[in-house]
C-alpha cells in the first residue's frame, strides 16, 4: 500500500467528529498525517496546529471545514499543491474544486472514512 501523507484540514480532538475518526483511521492504515485546526490539542498522537507554513510532500488534503469557511484557506490549500483534495460530505465547494482542477489537483467528492474502509484511499 502506498503511504499518502495527508493533511486533515479541520482537525479536532473531539471524538464525536468525523475529522477525529478520519485522523485515527489514517494513522491506523499507515498514513502520515498533519492536523490543521483552530483548537489546540492532538489527534492520533499528532498535534493540531494552525494553518501557517506551507508543508511539503502532502499527497492528500481531506477537508472537514464547511464551504462557508473554506475561502480563508484557499491560498494555503492551493499553495500546498497536494495531488488531491477529498471533499468530505458537507464540504463540497464548486469554486474551490474549479480552482484546484485548474492547477492540476485531483478533486474527489467522497468520504475519507469510506475510502479507507473499502481500500480505495
Amino acid at each position: 500500500m502506498e503511504q499518502k501523507k495527508t493533511l486533515v484540514l479541520g482537525a479536532t480532538n473531539n471524538p464525536a467528529r468525523y475529522a477525529y475518526l478520519a485522523a485515527n483511521r489514517l494513522v491506523a492504515a499507515g498514513h502520515e498525517i498533519v492536523n490543521i485546526g483552530i483548537k489546540r490539542g492532538e489527534v492520533a498522537g499528532v498535534p493540531i496546529q494552525p494553518a501557517g507554513d506551507i508543508l511539503p510532500d502532502i499527497h492528500t488534503i481531506t477537508l472537514y471545514v464547511g464551504p462557508q469557511r473554506q475561502s480563508e484557506y484557499y491560498d494555503y490549500i492551493l499553495n500546498t499543491n497536494p495531488r488531491r483534495i477529498v471533499f468530505n460530505p458537507g464540504t463540497e465547494n464548486p469554486e474551490l474544486k474549479a480552482l484546484a482542477q485548474r492547477r492540476g489537483i485531483e478533486t474527489l467528492e467522497a468520504c475519507t472514512l469510506v475510502l479507507l474502509s473499502t481500500g480505495q484511499y
